[in-house]
């Protein structure tokens, strides 16, 4: 990533709100604030705007909304809500579930109020089969594409495009699509507010406190750079999923080079921020899981709609139905890493009618360059594969024979893939079961899968109104949350396509709005 620092400016003194962070949900906190008149101050650490957000395919879940309703999808927030207390339990909160699924309707309402913010319905099944589940195409929602020149000198500080950002993949940016579509309408309605200012390559360093308020941040290595906060601060800026020492001693990995996010980034600096202000935390073992495909760069991709072929482990065996939603396969892997220790191997076993590797969100690169770092493994049987990828080869086997039965036989009897609409959602197989196909066309190949994510889930406690609590559960004033960097109202669980995204942009929206209206007179 080049050097963007001389991005940054002089920072003013003081300011109404300050929002650290620039993804979807930082950027909803400040233009909901910019817009209800209050001035804002964005400060992002990296040299690009849109963290990992604009990385992401943009899904946002949020039951009951106008776009679904126009779009003839017969959702209803009693509907959410029902979906979320039997998929997430009590694991967190009912309030903050509430809050969340009653406010998204009139966040998306209030966003499209801006010309600039655009929205459509996107067919994505939700993630259980649960009381409650929207309808097989689910009930997420996505920006539409936006012309890149419309960002104008806003277009050089977006952040790439995961495929060129962290694998040098060429991406034009002509029309822009997914999260970087979102990130740039958010902007573009920021910035036409005319109450907000933005700095890049100001890292918080920590948050002043003065007499149990928080009144500000300071920014830069040695937190220099002091803004005053009149009305609050608003910190929306990831996790810690970048940090290698949080990710061994929280999750067990060997390190922090298997996250989507970008390398450097989120290293766990809102959090500290935050506990050093005495914030209670919670969920800081959990993550928005998904196996991952590693690269030879050492970098892992999110690897989502598996067409064949089967996982295996380090006993050359099954360990789920690989056609899980991505979270809940991710919890397998971290089970089986727990067993098998970090640095296990878990491979995808396919035959060559799979024409490359999984992981449709990240363009394939040379697979000799995957070979040679071994990293892709092809063989003429599964015996000689077994071989080459170190598991025991009557094991491996006896796994492609009883799972190619199962295919023939159109029923996977131990893992049941085929049977939900999500499994059903990305397969192309033509035999009884279309999530089941069978491994009979030789070569046989094996690709190196490691336990990925989208984002660390852990962070902040806070209330409905996104105020971050103490370890008593009470509200430091002047203080809030959203995004990453607060606990995650989905608990353990990841319910459905965009529930990150939404929920973010739901508590950063709640947030803003009690901002503003801490600032009215009473009564």
């Amino acid at each position: 990533m080049p050097d963007r620092s001389a991005d940054t400016v002089a920072l003013p003194t003081e300011t109404d709100v300050v929002v650290v962070g620039s993804g979807a949900a930082a950027l909803t906190g400040a233009y909901t604030a910019a817009a209800r008149g209050l001035r804002v101050l964005v400060v992002e650490k990296t040299g690009y705007l849109g963290g990992t957000s604009a990385y992401s395919g943009a899904t946002i879940w949020l039951p009951g909304n106008g776009v679904l309703v126009r779009s003839g999808v017969a959702d209803t927030v009693e509907d959410g809500l029902e979906y979320l207390r039997h998929t997430v339990g009590d694991r967190t909160p009912a309030e903050l579930r509430e809050a969340y699924v009653r406010t998204g309707p009139e966040l998306v309402e209030f966003l499209e109020r801006d010309p600039d913010v655009e929205f459509e319905a996107l067919a994505f099944p939700d993630y259980f089969d649960a009381p409650g589940r929207g309808l097989p195409m689910g009930r997420g929602i996505c920006p539409l594409p936006l012309r890149g020149d419309r960002l104008g000198d806003r277009l050089d500080q977006l952040r790439p495009t995961i495929a060129a950002d962290q694998y040098d993949q060429p991406v034009k940016r002509g029309t822009l699509f997914g999260g970087q579509a979102l990130v740039g309408r958010l902007l573009l309605a920021l910035d036409r507010t005319g109450n907000a200012a933005i700095r890049t390559g100001a890292a918080l360093h920590s948050l002043v406190l003065d007499h149990g308020r928080v009144t500000g941040v300071r920014v830069g290595p040695d937190g220099a750079g002091s803004v005053g906060a009149r009305v609050g601060v608003l910190v929306a800026a990831g996790g810690y999923e970048c940090d290698p020492e949080r990710r061994r001693a929280l999750h067990g990995l060997p390190g922090a080079d298997w996250t989507s996010a970008a390398p450097g980034s989120n290293t766990g600096d809102a959090l500290a921020a935050l506990q050093g202000v005495g914030a209670a935390v919670d969920l800081l073992d959990e993550a928005w899981w998904c196996p991952a495909t590693l690269f030879p760069n050492g970098r892992a991709a999110f690897t989502l709609g598996l067409q064949g072929g089967i996982f295996v482990g380090p006993d050359g065996a099954r360990f789920g139905n690989e056609s899980l939603p991505y979270d809940r396969m991710g919890h397998l892997l971290h089970e089986r890493m727990r067993r098998h220790g970090p640095d296990a191997g878990f491979w995808w076993v396919f035959d060559s009618r799979t024409p490359s590797v999984p992981g449709i969100c990240q363009p394939m690169p040379d697979p000799e360059r995957f070979r040679a770092a071994g990293l892709w493994h092809s063989a003429g049987t599964a015996h000689e594969l077994a071989a080459a990828i170190g598991v025991p080869a009557d094991a491996l086997r006896g796994t492609v024979e009883r799972f190619n039965g199962f295919a023939r036989a159109g029923a996977d009897a131990d893992f049941h893939r085929g049977e939900d609409d999500y499994d059903r959602f990305f397969a192309t197989g033509t035999g009884p079961n279309p999530a089941l196909v069978p491994l009979e066309r030789g070569p046989l190949h094996a690709v190196r899968i490691v336990l990925g994510d989208l984002g660390s889930k852990g962070g902040a406690r806070i209330d409905p109104s996104g105020r971050v609590l103490d370890g008593e559960g009470r509200p430091i004033p002047g203080l809030y949350a959203a995004g990453n960097s607060a606990a995650s109202v989905a608990g353990h669980v990841y319910p459905g396509p965009g529930v990150p995204l939404g929920s973010g942009m739901v508590f950063a929206y709640r947030a803003a709005t009690a901002m503003r209206e801490a600032t009215q007179p009473v009564g």
